[in-house]
């Protein structure tokens, strides 16, 4: 996973990673609350060893080496049955001599002769004697059993306490702050992982490059997200002089170079699913042609769901249909758009077989005849996948142009609609990709039935923002 694909799936799973997190810190403070607190009592020993003479500077540094080097060896001794098991018999509490020995460690501060002894209990005061009983147990094993001279005398090694064991008045464990540092950490790693196991099975078109994956190269066109697209989806018309009418221009660009090498007068534009944007975009390239000069004619052929003629603030009674059953001649449902050469064909009457209204004779008919009188003749199509009806249509046109949401449908969807196209023969021209979140909040978006602008998603990957279908 690329670092723009790892922050993109942190940033649709932040509330996630958050969640987990805060999870993570209050298991920590938990684990704090709910363990037994156990408090620390040390004795700090002095240990010394004396020659049998006081004798030079030299002998007496030659002793202090020795005495370091005993204190290393003493460590093993604090620990062991026979400093400890006086202790437990001194006690007489019913402690083991096992249970004894886990709360009692030695440590040797570093280039020292000092020995620390720590107790650790539940209970402070009890900490306190068993550091006390334990440094002086340890002082008597060495200093009148292990280190006397044979056959007797006074030992050399001396211990002398340097500072006695004191009752805590705060437990020494657990400690708030790294029980919350750790469960935080496990949180957030655990939030982490989940963020990006949940992004690598999404199979949801994210961004261009998904696109890209799909088709095997470029895209024809990006179009990105507008917060205003329901209250003026003709953006070419209403802000010429904005980025999101300039996409389509580019678009216009995009689409005029594919008539360079092989008839593209006749396009179905559709999409995999609904809500992706298609009629919106076809809507706004007919206008950018236009603008260029050329004569277009824009047919809404969705006779299932028309939206058009709404788009476009026309009436749609009579259209495409009524043409097609002899009710009307074309000449008289053309209605012309704007002060240039855009022409624009309703739907009409809603038939109860569209697939084969679309499929016929009559239809191919029509679509030459437009042919003939516009330099363009852009069809607004049903989605591919619930139904055939843009299959159909792509047969009897010069290609098809498939629109794509970004965060509405997966990559999976997008091969079916390519592969329904492929099996029918029809020509594919490209893939537009809508509702991308690129430039921030700003970028241009739109739907379809009842569609949803679906550039910033929420913490399930759905879409956040909903707006009029178009």
């Amino acid at each position: 996973m690329t670092l723009p694909a790892f922050l993109g799936a942190l940033r649709r799973s932040a509330l996630l990673v958050v969640c987990v997190t805060l999870v993570g810190l209050a298991l920590g403070a938990l684990v704090v609350a709910i363990t037994t607190p156990r408090y620390t009592s040390s004795a700090l020993l002095f240990v010394s060893v004396r020659p049998a003479m006081t004798t030079t500077a030299g002998e007496l540094v030659q002793g202090n080496a020795a005495a370091q080097q005993k204190v290393q060896s003493y460590l093993g001794v604090v620990t062991s049955p026979r400093v400890l098991q006086p202790v437990v018999d001194g006690l007489d509490d019913g402690t083991d001599l096992a249970a004894v020995t886990a709360q009692i460690t030695a440590e040797n501060p570093a280039n020292t002769v000092n020995l620390r002894i720590e107790a650790v209990d539940p209970d402070p005061a009890r900490a306190a004697r068993l550091a006390g009983a334990v440094a002086e147990s340890f002082r008597t094993v060495v200093v009148e059993q292990l280190e006397l001279p044979a056959p007797g005398g006074t030992s050399l090694v001396g211990v002398e306490t340097l500072a006695p064991p004191v009752v805590a008045t705060s437990p020494s464990s657990p400690e708030l702050v790294p029980h919350l540092l750790l469960g935080g950490l496990g949180g957030l790693s655990l939030g982490v992982t989940a963020a990006t196991l949940r992004a690598r099975l999404d199979t949801r078109i994210r961004t261009r490059a998904d696109v890209e994956t799909v088709i095997g190269g470029p895209v024809l066109g990006t179009l990105g997200f507008d917060r205003d697209a329901d209250r003026r989806p003709l953006v070419v018309a209403a802000d010429p002089r904005s980025p999101h009418a300039e996409s389509f221009r580019s678009l216009r660009t995009s689409v005029q170079f594919i008539g360079l090498d092989r008839r593209a007068g006749c396009l179905v534009v559709t999409s995999a699913l609904p809500a992706e944007g298609k009629t919106t975009t076809v809507a706004n390239l007919a206008i950018a042609l236009s603008e260029a000069g050329s004569r277009v004619v824009v047919v809404d052929t969705d006779l299932r769901l028309p939206r058009l003629a709404d788009v476009m603030a026309l009436e749609g009674a009579v259209g495409v249909t009524d043409v097609l059953l002899g009710r009307a001649d074309l000449d008289d449902v053309l209605q012309h758009w704007g002060s240039g050469g855009l022409s624009v064909l309703p739907a009409g009457t809603l038939p109860p077989n569209p697939s084969e209204l679309l499929g016929s004779n009559r239809m191919a008919d029509l679509l030459a005849e437009l042919g003939r009188r516009f330099d363009h003749v852009l069809l607004d199509a049903p989605p591919l996948l619930p139904v055939t009806d843009a299959a159909v249509l792509s047969r009897l046109a010069d290609g098809a142009i498939v629109v794509t949401a970004v965060g509405r449908s997966t990559r999976g969807q997008l091969a079916a609609a390519l592969d329904t196209l492929r099996s029918l023969d029809a020509t594919s021209f490209g893939v537009i990709a809508t509702m991308l979140p690129t430039g921030g909040a700003q970028a241009y978006g739109y739907g379809y039935g009842t569609a949803v602008q679906t550039a910033p998603t929420d913490d399930r990957g759905e879409p956040a923002g909903s707006t009029a279908g178009v």
